[in-house]
């Protein structure tokens, strides 16, 4: 065996090693997820109902309704949705966002025929964003242990506590006969996953570890949503204060030199931009 092959082998060993190594400490439980053990298998769970249930019935959905229809359901369950959105802009002490949250469902549900057609969207006014997870993390409670949950998907104890009572204040729960908005509810399911069909392959094509790439991006994209767009710094859990050049006040490594190399600080981290892929059946 030639030299060039023998060390061609040890690196594509070491290669290997390597990446089994990553993958293995995305395992162990950390201070944000330290139920993981449990949450990996209710994620693998809700992967294996989606590939064989959501995601097909998902497509024959695309496939058979025409783009113009699918658009407007969407439209009147993005309608409903303002409800909620509304109450919770207001909770947050938003009254500009509140008000034009009862303008837009009054528009579209005069004007667009029940919500079936954005007219606010056409006429300027802005789609947000709210519900009570955010609420209460804007008035400063911790979100607590991420969880995964069945069907729904990435959550956190906070989230999981504003979803069950931000039921309430849904408007399909009030929906009569119950036949009737049991049937809503699986077409509101349809149709979320079938918006997302998309964003679903670039997750299966981006992630090395499916399980911490949803969770990151949740978790990234929560706190954006709380800060309004402007999240503090992250904090890393495995940094050492013993390292040379630590400060605690910058919550990363302090200045670092190399010898013969330039004096300049490395710059702390910024944070990363907010991801958007698909978490789950997150409803709006």
């Amino acid at each position: 065996m030639s030299a060039g092959l023998r060390l061609r082998r040890i690196a594509l060993c070491s290669l290997v090693l390597g990446l089994t190594a990553c993958a293995s400490a995305q395992h162990v439980p950390t201070k944000s997820d330290p139920f993981e053990s449990m949450n990996r298998t209710i994620f693998e769970f809700n992967d294996t109902v989606d590939r064989f249930a959501l995601k097909p019935v998902a497509k024959a959905y695309n496939q058979t309704l025409p783009k113009g229809v699918r658009t407007s359901v969407a439209n009147f369950f993005s309608n409903l949705a303002d409800v909620s959105v509304m109450a919770n802009n207001l909770l947050q002490g938003k009254l500009t966002a509140g008000t034009e949250d009862l303008m837009r469902i009054s528009i579209n549900t005069l004007f667009g025929i029940g919500g079936l057609f954005d007219v606010a969207s056409a006429a300027g006014l802005p789609k947000h964003q709210a519900d009570l997870g955010l609420t209460l993390g804007r008035y400063g409670v911790a979100p607590g242990p991420y969880l995964v949950l069945p069907i729904f998907g990435p959550s956190t104890l906070r989230d999981t506590a504003g979803l069950l009572v931000g039921r309430e204040v849904d408007p399909m729960t009030y929906i009569d006969p119950v036949a009737l908005r049991n049937q809503a509810y699986g077409l509101r399911v349809v149709n979320v996953r079938a918006s997302l069909l998309d964003a679903n392959d670039l997750l299966e094509d981006a992630a090395l570890d499916k399980y911490s790439f949803v969770r990151q991006a949740y978790l990234q994209r929560r706190q954006y949503l709380i800060c309004d767009g402007n999240p503090p710094p992250p904090e890393y859990e495995d940094v050492d204060e013993d390292v040379p050049g630590y400060t605690a006040e910058a919550g990363s490594a302090g200045p670092l030199t190399a010898p013969e190399e330039t004096n300049q600080p490395v710059p702390a981290s910024k944070g990363l931009p907010p991801l958007r892929v698909f978490p789950g059946l997150r409803f709006p």
